[in-house]
């Protein structure tokens, strides 16, 4: 007699812990490290051993996840949107510490009112253009220009991009935000073609749907309708994100180079009319 093996219930998406000591000796900047997935990445990173440089625009938050990580770790208020401001985190964090192994560019300007004024090529203003470019572009050169000098002589170092999976497909808005997250990826790939054979590494995540509180202040209207999309039980949070960020930051990807790694719980992988070809089939058209 034949055994019938039923199929198991979907299971909730399983996060591992932390691996101790794999950043041990270590000094790490992450930018827009106060919230979402950059406060996630310094949890992490702390928690297996680096010194964690909290970054961000919002200076008092960043001091309070940095008094959570321990003596370890800093917080540095800064601005994006200035070069100098960068320039001044990157070279205090090294004058201090006297090294710099890790740099999570990872800030951008998220902000509804911004993003309300991110449209269209037609409409959208070369100011409101300019802004998104100098936050969510410029500040990730900047951030490499003035880490990359003591990662060469180190002979080593990882910098990990925050780009997007907007970098990949059109969108109905967010004009500047798309084509700066695009141009992430093709920065990541000029500095691991530059400096690998240096010792550095430059590879970039491109996030999808993530429930942050960024997203969450967002896009609160569109994610029942995203999630249709997925195809994974459960929408990816911070922690996630942060597990690839510091797998690409660590040893264990010391092969992996000018690559970008997408999260987005499998929705840029199938046919975009997916969930209503589902629906279709269920109505018996």
């Amino acid at each position: 007699m034949a055994t019938v093996i039923q199929p198991s219930a979907p299971q909730p998406l399983s996060r591992p812990g932390p691996h101790l000591g794999r950043f041990q000796g270590q000094v790490a900047i992450v930018t827009g490290g106060a919230s979402g997935i950059g406060e996630a990445t310094c949890r992490r990173l702390a928690a297996e051993g680096a010194t964690v440089v909290v970054a961000d625009v919002n200076g008092e938050r960043a001091e309070a996840v940095a008094a959570e990580l321990g003596n370890h770790s800093r917080a540095q208020q800064f601005d994006a949107a200035d070069v100098t401001s960068i320039e001044r985190l990157v070279l205090g964090t090294i004058e201090r510490f006297g090294r710099l192994d890790v740099l999570h560019n990872n800030a951008a300007l998220t902000s509804p009112a911004l993003h309300a004024k991110d449209t269209n090529a037609i409409d959208i203003s070369f100011e409101t253009w300019d802004l998104v470019m100098g936050a969510n572009l410029r500040a990730y050169l900047a951030g490499c220009k003035y880490a990359l000098p003591t990662m060469i002589k180190q002979g080593s170092g990882a910098i990990v991009n925050t780009a997007s999976t907007g970098a990949f497909s059109g969108d109905i808005t967010r004009m500047a935000y798309t084509v700066s997250k695009a141009a992430i990826i093709g920065l990541t790939r000029q500095i691991a073609t530059h400096h690998g054979p240096q010792g550095i590494r430059c590879n970039a995540v491109a996030p999808g749907l993530v429930l942050s509180a960024g997203s969450l202040a967002t896009v609160p209207n569109v994610i029942k309708v995203m999630q249709r999309h997925l195809l994974t039980p459960e929408i990816g949070e911070p922690e996630d994100l942060a597990a690839l960020v510091c797998f690409l930051a660590s040893s264990e990807a010391r092969y992996i180079n000018g690559q970008t790694y997408i999260a987005d719980g499998g929705m840029l992988a199938h046919n975009p009319a997916m969930a209503d070809l589902i629906d279709l089939a269920a109505r018996g058209g």
